[in-house]
């Protein structure tokens, strides 16, 4: 099983171009399957998790070529309206192709989706979603079977324990192409993602409103039948990995291609932590060096903080003068890369849904173990600025949703190899 090999105390500086976003990626791949014409998509990420939606878009009879972050899917026809176990398990978004079917054949039969253990997150709010448009919903031996005569539009309500989805709304977005009248999603997810998403629908020929806003309009079409090429926005939260990269090893990096507009709670606390951050037309130039506060933290929806980068935070702020806390408002069990950063040397202490970090002079090297995506860049972050060796275990986390991670890092002076 392959590992990263990490020598610390190296000072990062140079650019890095940001990959285009694994999360607007996945769901407008599902999406290209509305239509019988050929797609273009551009600053795709080769990243593991969007070769497997490639893979299941060919299971499900698209025509895919994908070199250079170029990515070309033709669809005449749907071969299967059933995603398998095998690849629907590797990864979550795969549950986007539930509402890509629904629209484009009126049937689908969809895995339970599966993905980083990150606490539950349970599908209720798709299902409910996509029956309120006319779909009957049941699961059955571990895989959801949809079946519409018709779908109409209506009055969605995505109001979840806790807010809206950005799964889910995505999902009913997608399913609401094929309606006929108008779908209102409300509260709808607000996050850059979904609006990517509805640009792109809007591109393909549907008529969407409101991305952006708590309501989205979706009035839905009889058959797609038009291409378009359409450029995926830049990764936010690759982004932001490298903004802490600058920051916990008081380095100077620029973001080449950053969409600063996106990042705004990120770029909050980097201020607030010390750090300088500056905007330009090239992307977000970020200074590490000088000295550094401690802060708190609290998971929001966004525009708030994003759950996808508190355990980067947490590598930061273990580094980090004082008393920080990180309250995780989201997932349950996200906070699985504290005890793998307690093994460098962190101090970190568990209080339900919060972690209460005080930072400690040097963290050093040890060998940890990666639990999920985000914990396995923390644990890398981590071990670019402690003392000595640190070899962080399955890397294939990391594989998932960071393209050349490793690499864009060695280009900007960390001493890192990949190994078995």
């Amino acid at each position: 099983m392959a590992k990263f090999f990490i020598d610390g105390g190296a000072r990062l500086s140079g650019e890095v171009n940001v990959s285009g976003a694994k999360n607007s990626a996945l769901p407008i791949i599902a999406a290209s399957l509305l239509t019988k014409k050929q797609v273009v998509l551009e600053n795709i990420p080769d990243v593991h998790d969007v070769r497997t939606m490639i893979q299941l878009a060919e299971y499900l009879g698209a025509r895919v070529e994908f070199k250079r972050n170029v990515l070309r899917i033709h669809t005449p026809r749907l071969r299967r309206v059933a995603a398998p176990y095998d690849i629907v398990t590797r990864m979550r978004a795969s549950y986007y192709m539930l509402g890509t079917l629904i629209a484009r054949n009126k049937k689908a039969v969809v895995a339970m989706p599966g993905g980083c253990a990150i606490g539950p997150r349970p599908v209720d709010l798709h299902i409910r979603g996509l029956a309120a448009l006319g779909t009957r919903i049941e699961i059955k031996d571990g895989y959801i079977h949809a079946h519409a005569q018709s779908i109409a539009g209506n009055k969605i309500d995505l109001q979840g324990p806790k807010g809206t989805s950005v799964g889910a709304t995505i999902n009913v977005m997608l399913a609401a192409c094929g309606a006929s009248g108008t779908a209102v999603i409300s509260p709808a997810a607000v996050e850059p993602e979904v609006v990517d998403v509805a640009n792109f629908l809007n591109a393909l020929g549907v008529e969407i409103s409101g991305q952006g806003s708590h309501e989205i309009k979706v009035r839905g079409c009889s058959g797609l039948d038009q291409g378009v090429r359409y450029r995926i926005i830049p990764d936010r939260i690759e982004a932001g990995t490298f903004a802490v990269a600058a920051a916990i090893t008081g380095g100077d990096l620029l973001l080449k291609g950053a969409a600063p507009e996106h990042m705004t709670g990120v770029i909050e606390k980097l201020i607030e932590i010390g750090v300088r951050v500056k905007l330009n037309g090239r992307g977000i130039s970020v200074n590490g060096h000088g000295k550094k506060n401690a802060v708190n933290i609290c998971v929001a929806p966004y525009p708030g903080f994003p759950t996808d980068m508190q355990a980067q935070f947490m590598a930061l702020l273990a580094t980090v003068p004082g008393t920080s806390t990180i309250r995780e408002s989201i997932f349950e069990n996200r906070f699985m890369q504290a005890i793998e950063l307690m093994r460098m040397g962190a101090d970190i202490t568990i209080e339900g849904d919060t972690a209460v970090i005080d930072g400690v002079r040097e963290l050093s090297g040890a060998q940890v173990m990666a639990s999920d995506l985000r914990a396995s860049s923390a644990l890398v972050l981590a071990g670019l600025a402690a003392s000595g060796t640190t070899i962080v275990r399955r890397v294939y986390h990391l594989d998932r949703g960071y393209e050349r991670f490793a690499f864009k890092l060695r280009r900007l002076g960390a001493r890192i190899r990949r190994g078995r």
